[in-house]
């Protein structure tokens, strides 16, 4: 994967709007935009209806997501992860937000996301 050999600012540079729209789709509860940049893989797993309760749930607990601050890359040989200190409007405190990406077909593609 090219993706690895470059340096943490590249890197954020291709994951930051991924993850910005998965954000801002996420909060619209909008799933075709929130899966757009998903695997085939990864499309299987989360249904739209799966999408509305997550974030139905993490909207009336936490809230919405506020700011995002980077944390580490790990390059691995067929994928990257990317961790980020997040943080929501209505609960205090830090949490995780991470995402792999994996390169298919020449398209940069999430393969695994979560905030917890």
């Amino acid at each position: 994967m090219e993706l690895a050999q470059k340096s943490d600012a590249e890197i954020l540079a291709v994951v930051n709007p991924i993850m910005d729209n998965l954000m801002d789709a996420s909060t619209s509860i909008d799933y075709e935009r929130h899966i757009r940049d998903f695997t085939d893989r990864l499309k299987c797993i989360l249904s739209k209806e799966s999408l509305r309760a997550i974030c139905e749930d993490y909207q009336s607990t936490k809230g919405f997501f506020a700011k995002r601050e980077f944390v580490a890359t790990f390059r691995r040989s067929d994928s990257i992860a990317v961790v980020w200190r997040q943080w929501f409007t209505k609960q205090p405190g830090e949490f995780v937000a991470e995402l792999v990406l994996v390169e298919r077909d020449g398209r940069y593609l999430v393969d695994h996301v979560m905030v917890f």
